[in-house]
């Protein structure tokens, strides 16, 4: 199992929406869209382009290639059966993090508050896996 990295500040997204970030050698797109955050593999399944350059549009993004429809939770193509891999991702004091395996398809279990000594912030329900569950502080 892989550890949680820092990938980004939660004000990096709150712009543009959308950010590409790396973990190691993994390219991972990150989206913001009403307040939570979503981690995704960045090359489209369909023709491997990059999901980072795609549009959000309610509560989807599309791909900039040739206009595929990911939703934001599930990571399902719109009428089609592939799904966009994804990553856990939990937010805390402002900072993303990211696990980079990818995760299980989609569950629906509520996200859960992340433990902390610090004041917290709730985990922000991400991806098109399953919420991610409660976690221990990071330490630094």
């Amino acid at each position: 199992m892989s550890d949680w990295v820092h990938v980004a500040d939660l004000a990096d997204l709150a712009r543009r929406k959308k950010k590409l970030v790396t973990a190691g050698a993994t390219s991972i797109a990150l989206f913001l869209d009403d307040g939570e955050v979503f981690a995704f593999q960045d090359s489209c399944v369909h023709k491997g382009r990059p999901l980072s350059r795609g549009t959000l549009l309610n509560g989807r993004v599309i791909c900039p290639g040739h206009q595929w429809a990911f939703d934001l939770r599930t990571g399902q193509a719109d009428d089609r059966p592939e799904c966009q891999p994804g990553f856990p991702v939990r937010v805390a004091d402002g900072r993303i993090w990211v696990r980079t395996e990818p995760a299980a398809p989609a569950a629906t279990a509520a996200a859960q508050p992340v433990p902390s000594r610090a004041p917290q912030t709730a985990v922000q329900p991400v991806q098109h896996v399953q919420h991610v569950q409660p976690v221990q502080p990071v330490q630094e």
